[in-house]
């Protein structure tokens, strides 16, 4: 009978917790070949899946940077007379396709670590689905 380290339950209990909230949105995964991992062993899948979940999780929580959305000149009038103004509208960006872009690179990269981990029979990826399934 096989035995299991403390370590080892906390690692898959962490990747089925963070197997429920990998669904990619509307953002298709970049094609990353399986056999890129094909040299790792059950562990170091397991870590570097729990690794590039943290990097989605950060990903997808960055905020978007703030941009100039328009430029206003202008001639005021006030107690002091007639002066020109400028004016600057400043707002939040809706531009995220850099972040995007990460993502789609990242959930590339998941699934090609659970793609080689079902090849090697590792159980920390039972229940886990990939991209389509």
């Amino acid at each position: 009978m096989k035995t299991f380290s403390a370590a080892t339950l906390l690692a898959t209990a962490g990747v089925f917790a963070l197997a429920g909230c990998a669904s990619t949105g509307n953002i298709t995964p970049q094609y990353v070949p399986p056999s890129t991992y094909q040299n790792y062993d059950c562990q170091a899948l397991s870590q570097e899946y729990n690794r590039v979940n943290r990097y989605v999780e950060s990903a997808r929580s960055q905020q978007s940077s703030l941009s100039t959305s328009g430029v206003g000149v202008g001639v005021s009038a006030g107690r002091w007379g007639i002066s020109p103004n400028i004016s600057f509208g400043v707002g939040k960006s809706n531009n995220t396709k850099a972040r995007d872009v990460k993502l789609s690179r990242l959930y590339g990269e998941r699934d090609a670590i659970v793609q080689s981990a079902r090849i090697q029979r590792c159980s920390f990826v039972n229940g886990i689905k990939i991209y389509g399934e």
